[in-house]
């Protein structure tokens, strides 16, 4: 059934007449920041057992469908919006998933998406730029931030024992991570076949930070016991605590022992932007590779995350893989030059012959189909249909600029640094450490904290996380929303001592 043009013309108005309302009563605190009713109430309210039976929507059920949908869920514009490490999505991005949703040109390979695939290929050479990587390393985009990190750790694996691939993974090798690190290092490991007892957590400082000077004990231990590490993981910023490691530190240690680093800067890399924060990522450039979400601070919708690293060929050499329909452009018809730009044979390798802009980021020969010069990703990450994720990033910049997005950041980390301040001067309150992003723990009195936080999420006025430090549970305010303020922040402490 083709698409009836003057239909979905009327419903894309009503979804975003609807959208609009809803961004703007969020953003002004009006409804309860989080609504959950049970899932089976929730199914009958949405008539879904019907819709999916009967079908027949029209633009006017759409609308009143979207308006139900919207009243259940949580609204991450709301100010009172401190839980999960999501972005309040800029509306660029939103254009950008509405683009995708309709032209859905999955661009990995470059004949499927020519502008998707350009506008990545320029983000993440941005990317690679602020991270001092430069024109050296390689990248891609990937569908978040647990994905980035296993295709990271792909790229660890194969440099450490290239044969993996084919030949399964060695029994000796052994990732180094902090018990602080995020859960996906650790089901990473499981997945690439390491298995669990192959993570070796590194001794940290009481609120999880790794401690640099313990870091040749860890290292001799793992050698005596007959391993290789295939990584060491550290954390810009954690994700329980919003604290860094010392990413300098920790780099000239592997520098000097030969251990392979990377660095989950999932939430933290955005501080690269903002002028008063990007000191805490000092000595990214060390690591062979790292990740960065735009998901999170840079205000784009979920998911698009980044994997990076120093030399270009790692992401290439992490997947070796045979598909006569897809991977065919090593034939007399085309040649693929060590950027990853295709060209026809008679052109060769001709520097000069690739794009405007430059050679695609760090790429090895790339897979995909043959014809005119292209950019295929697909040789660089476990998806094959990859969204326009580098669609989402892209607009935010070209909406706001690096200075806009690093104001983001340093507006944010204000806001939970001022959490801090205020609530310092109450009585009951207690917090472990000074923030460094914009995330902060801190309990109030001696109860259980997790009951604070149900009761917060019940009545609708709060989203709080939690998470443990040194085994004691601790609330969670992560400040995402730029709606937050002094007012939102002195409520929130009202509530939370409330009886």
């Amino acid at each position: 059934m083709i698409w009836n043009v003057e239909e979905f013309t009327r419903a894309a108005g009503a979804t975003v007449e609807r959208l609009a309302a809803y961004v703007d009563e969020s953003q002004r605190g009006l409804p309860p920041v989080i609504a959950r009713r049970p899932p089976r109430e929730l199914a009958e309210k949405l008539g879904l057992a019907r819709w999916i039976r009967e079908g027949g929507m029209t633009p006017d059920d759409h609308a009143a469908f979207l308006a139900a949908y919207l009243e259940e869920g949580t609204r991450l514009h709301h100010p009172a919006s401190l839980g999960h490490q999501v972005a309040a999505p800029d509306f660029p991005a939103a254009l950008a998933d509405l683009v995708h949703g309709a032209a859905n040109n999955p661009m990995a390979v470059y004949e499927m998406g020519a502008s998707a695939a350009t506008v990545e290929h320029e983000v993440v050479r941005w990317m690679l730029e602020k991270t001092g990587y430069g024109a050296a390393g390689g990248g891609v985009l990937t569908h978040g931030g647990s994905l980035a990190n296993l295709t990271a750790l792909l790229a660890a694996r194969a440099a450490v024992a290239p044969d993996a691939w084919t030949e399964g993974v060695p029994g000796d090798l052994a990732l180094l991570v902090p018990a602080s690190a995020h859960y996906s290092l650790t089901r990473a490991a499981a997945i690439l076949g390491l298995g669990e007892r192959a993570v070796v957590p590194l001794e940290t400082d009481p609120l999880g930070r790794i401690d640099v000077a313990r870091l040749p004990d860890a290292l001799d231990r793992v050698r005596r016991a007959g391993r290789r590490p295939m990584a060491l993981v550290a954390s810009a910023c954690a994700t329980g605590t919003g604290l860094h490691d010392d990413l300098r530190g920790i780099g000239e240690f592997c520098a000097e022992h030969g251990v392979r680093f990377h660095v989950d800067g999932a939430h933290g890399m955005s501080a690269l932007l903002s002028d008063e924060h990007r000191h805490r990522l000092d000595g990214v450039e060390l690591a062979d590779s790292l990740i960065w979400d735009a998901h999170k601070m840079l205000r784009t919708s979920s998911l698009a995350a980044a994997v990076l690293t120093r030399r270009g060929g790692d992401l290439d050499a992490a997947f070796r893989q045979e598909a006569s329909y897809l991977f065919y452009d090593r034939d007399a018809d085309t040649h693929v030059n060590p950027s990853g730009v295709r060209l026809p044979a008679s052109s060769g390798p001709a520097p000069d012959s690739t794009p405007a802009s430059g050679p695609a980021p760090g790429s090895a020969p790339a897979p995909g189909s043959g014809g005119p010069p292209g950019i295929d990703s697909i040789g660089r990450t476990v998806e094959c249909s990859k969204a326009e994720l580098g669609l989402k990033v892209f607009l935010n910049l070209a909406w706001r600029g690096e200075r806009g997005l690093g104001d983001h950041v340093t507006r944010q980390y204000a806001a939970a640094h001022r959490l801090w301040e205020l609530g310092r001067e109450r009585p009951g309150f207690t917090f472990p450490y000074e923030p460094e992003s914009n995330i902060v723990c801190f309990r109030y009195g001696t109860g259980d904290q997790l009951e604070i936080r149900e009761r917060l999420m019940a009545e609708g006025a709060f989203h709080l996380t939690s998470a443990e430090i040194g085994g004691v549970r601790h609330l969670r305010a992560t400040v995402m929303a730029p709606a937050t303020d002094d007012k939102t922040l002195e409520a929130l402490l009202d509530q939370v001592s409330a009886v």
